[in-house]
């Protein structure tokens, strides 16, 4: 926990840097409590949104995400009529991994440049618990094309997956495609657990399977190709009559994610999951499995509704850091606090 910065906390910024963009946000800090979520909807200015931020050989451009924000955060506050900001807190797909330059040279430049006194470094996935939950102990599910989960019990981070297609996201969209493919080209050749209306929808989508590979295999996109493929999976597995190749996928699938979930949620049991992503937009043949393989693997925990994004957790973050109250745990690579 922080220190507070002493008087009446004033303004605080939150930034979700990624690979669609750049946005950020002003809020009061008093007025952005991890109990209320939807922060952003009340940010003075609205949400500014700029080009995403160049990585290079020293990983992410901390003087690129400067030019972009730097201009757009004084138009914020000129909106406001104040001079200053209190505290930041920046999240960042890749921070753990290539944030090395950002944390270098970010802390100081903000102070310089917005008056910051104080700056949190996050990874993408901890903005992300804090949009979701708050500082509340539990884990929070990111499941789209990939699967990823982050928990914490408050006391240490911990993390799950986010491999990547080829050596994990298990019960990702991409996992979840590849398997409902594998299983039409089993049907193509005749082998033992194929599925004929899979093996159609496939026909549909892709066109012949054997032209299939080799439009596949060289495309730099190829996770994307596999997880378009699972809402046919889960059309097919919510069928009448259901396809049980199909059901099957997405059960393995709900098996993983849970599992996934279980990995990284508090030791003593309890707290809470929040999914978030547009996989679970599959609907129900993935989210009735899911719920029966989460009571399973986690009999206590409450399955609850994510109460907000990256760029709300960033500015909850941002919010403790100026109040002196930020509960969420320190650490090198994912909440890097100054």
């Amino acid at each position: 926990m922080t220190a507070p910065l002493g008087g009446r906390a004033g303004w605080v910024l939150g930034v979700d840097s990624g690979g669609s963009g750049l946005r950020l946000a002003l809020a009061r800090a008093e007025e952005a409590a991890p109990a209320r979520g939807g922060v952003v909807e009340q940010a003075p200015g609205g949400v500014v949104e700029r080009a995403p931020v160049r990585t290079g050989e020293r990983g992410i451009d901390a003087g690129h995400l400067l030019e972009l924000l730097v201009p757009a955060v004084r138009g914020l506050l000129a909106e406001v009529a104040a001079e200053r900001v209190d505290a930041v807190c920046v999240g960042a797909a890749g921070m753990a991994t290539l944030g090395g330059q950002l944390r270098a040279e970010l802390p100081g430049a903000l102070e310089a440049e917005l008056g910051a006194r104080r700056v949190a470094l996050a990874a993408d996935a901890v903005t992300g618990y804090a949009g979701a939950l708050g500082a509340r102990p539990g884990a929070v599910v990111a499941g789209g094309t990939g699967m990823i989960a982050l928990g914490t019990d408050l006391r240490e981070w911990r993390r799950a997956d986010g491999w990547g297609h080829l050596l994990g996201d298990c019960g990702g969209g991409a996992w979840i495609g590849r398997a409902g493919l594998e299983a039409a080209f089993r049907a193509h050749d005749g082998r033992a657990g194929g599925s004929g209306a899979l093996l159609e929808r496939a026909v549909a989508v892709f066109g012949p399977p054997t032209g299939l590979p080799a439009r596949l295999y060289p495309r730099s996109d190829r996770p994307a190709v596999l997880a378009s493929f699972a809402p046919e999976v889960a059309a097919c597995a919510a069928g009448d009559p259901a396809d049980p190749v199909a059901a099957g996928i997405m059960r393995g699938a709900a098996r993983e994610i849970a599992a996934t979930a279980a990995a990284v949620s508090p030791p003593e049991g309890g707290g809470e999951v929040a999914l978030t992503g547009g996989l679970f937009r599959l609907g129900e043949p993935l989210m009735g499995p899911l719920r029966e393989e989460l009571a399973r693997c986690l009999p206590g925990a409450a399955v609850v509704a994510a109460a907000g994004g990256p760029l709300d957790g960033a500015l909850l973050i941002a919010a403790g850091l100026a109040r002196g109250d930020l509960a969420l745990p320190s650490d090198a690579a994912l909440l890097h606090v100054v």
